[in-house]
Formats: structure tokens, C-alpha cells, sequence
């Protein structure tokens, strides 16, 4: 049959990227921790790879042949295996492939210890070029509560607080856990989130919020201080955004660089 993606291109034009994008695929993924368990989940996934000036097109079917050769396990400690797999099947020198998916972690309430679930949205990047190493990048969206710092000096009583967003990506000179990096940005606000929660954790909730108010400038610095302290991260993009309850806006700051 007529291969057309085969044909020559006369224009002249290399692709940086092209390849699939929006194909749920299910999935089993390993923490970093020792001993952890694969847990259960469903992926987002992007797939590409870059296309040479001369070819008028890549071949789709090869990304979806390459997924499922590869299996649905994907190991947070090496996770290059899926691009190495493109560049065998088509004429390309750089590769990449975005996992997106939620991540459950099972939190009990902090005074009942009544067990509940949250879920934490991550997403991977790995870029590959010809047999080089890939560049990783781990990217987690974490929500979290704050009180203003402002509302509490000025009050004679309560200060207004609200659910906030932090999403931080890393790059990482060696492996860095989910389980690691989530505590990481909780610890950096004024209180964690939890599913479950009685009257007496809400007390608990309530008061250590109150005792513990950060701007979301203070968010984005209490996170980056604690990413300097840890060797293995090398690079950071911080975003912290405050649905504010009290204004009909939400306030935000970002802090990106290399770690220092």
C-alpha cells in the first residue's frame, strides 16, 4: 500500500514535535519509595517525537503500538523507557511523552484518625534526545489552605481563609518521591487538606490555620526555601493561587529557577 507519510517534503520545514495527544490509557504507577506499592490509575497521555525537514509526515499508529508494547506500569524512578521505544520505531532524534493522572494518597483526620482519601493531580514529562539521558520533569498539583496574615493583625476576631492550588514542578538530579514532595508543599501553607474530617478535626484544622497564616507570597517562598534544602532537586517553577473568599479574585505568585 501507498506509505505517504514516506514521501519527501519539499518545503524545507522540520516539526519540532508531532504525535498524539488526549488517549486515556490505564496504568500502574511506582513511587520511588522502597517497597512502595503500584497503585491503580488512569493516564492522560502525549506522545511525539520530532519530524526531519525531508518526511512529509510521521507514522500515528506507531505511538499507539509503542504504549501498549510498553505496558501499563510506569516506574517514577525510570520512566524513559516508553520514549527509547519511539525513537526504535521512527525516523526521529528527539522524543517525548507526558503522563498526566490523578494520584490518591490516604490521609487520616488528625484528631479521629478516621481515614479518607485525596487526590493529588501529577504529571510527568520526559524528553529524550538520541541515547542521551532524558530530562524529567515531575510536575504536582497540590491543594492546600491559607489564612491571610493581614485579616488576623487587623481583626479583633476570625481572619478569612481559603482553599489554595500550588502547583510545583521539579527537575531533579536523582529520583525524588510523591510521597516526598506532597508533604513538602502541605508543611509550606497554613493547613493540609483532608477528606474526612469530625468536629473534633475540624477544630484542630481551624486552629492551626489561624496559628499558622500565610500570604501566598509566603507560600511560594515557605515551598522554595524547603526545595534549596533538598540536594537532589535542581530546578523549580513554584505557582501558588489563592481563591480568595473575600474578593472576586484569587491571588498568586510564582517563583522559577534553578535551585539554590
Amino acid at each position: 500500500m501507498t506509505d505517504t507519510q514516506n514521501e519527501s517534503d519539499h518545503r524545507g520545514l522540520a516539526i519540532d514535535r508531532v504525535g498524539i495527544r488526549g488517549l486515556r490509557h490505564p496504568l500502574q504507577v511506582l513511587d520511588t519509595v522502597p517497597g512502595s506499592i503500584a497503585q491503580s490509575t488512569v493516564a492522560t497521555m502525549a506522545l511525539a517525537v520530532d519530524l526531519p525537514a525531508n518526511l512529509k509526515g510521521t507514522h500515528m499508529s506507531r505511538f499507539v503500538e509503542a504504549l501498549n508494547e510498553s505496558g501499563t506500569t510506569l516506574d517514577l524512578a525510570d520512566p524513559s523507557a516508553l520514549p527509547r521505544q519511539l525513537l526504535t520505531l521512527l525516523p526521529a532524534n528527539r522524543a517525548h511523552v507526558g503522563w498526566d493522572f490523578p494520584w490518591f494518597i490516604e490521609k487520616p483526620a488528625p484528631a479521629t484518625g478516621r481515614p479518607g482519601l485525596v487526590d493529588y493531580q501529577v504529571k510527568l514529562d520526559v524528553d529524550l534526545t538520541g541515547g542521551d539521558v532524558a530530562t524529567t520533569t515531575l510536575t504536582l498539583s497540590v491543594p492546600v489552605a491559607t489564612l491571610c496574615p493581614c485579616s488576623k493583625a487587623i481583626s479583633e476576631y476570625g481572619a478569612h481563609n481559603q482553599r489554595g492550588l500550588v502547583t510545583f514542578a521539579i527537575k531533579a538530579l536523582e529520583p525524588v518521591a510523591l510521597a516526598e514532595l506532597i508533604p513538602l508543599v502541605e508543611q509550606s501553607a497554613s493547613c493540609e487538606l483532608y477528606s474526612m474530617l469530625k468536629r473534633p478535626d475540624e477544630k484542630i484544622v481551624t486552629e492551626r490555620a489561624f496559628d499558622n497564616p500565610v500570604f501566598v507570597e509566603d507560600l511560594v517562598r515557605n515551598i522554595a526555601t524547603r526545595a534549596n534544602a533538598d540536594h537532589r532537586i535542581d530546578w523549580y517553577r513554584i505557582e501558588a493561587e489563592n481563591f480568595e473568599s473575600i474578593h472576586n479574585h484569587s491571588a498568586w505568585a510564582i517563583i522559577e529557577g534553578p535551585a539554590r
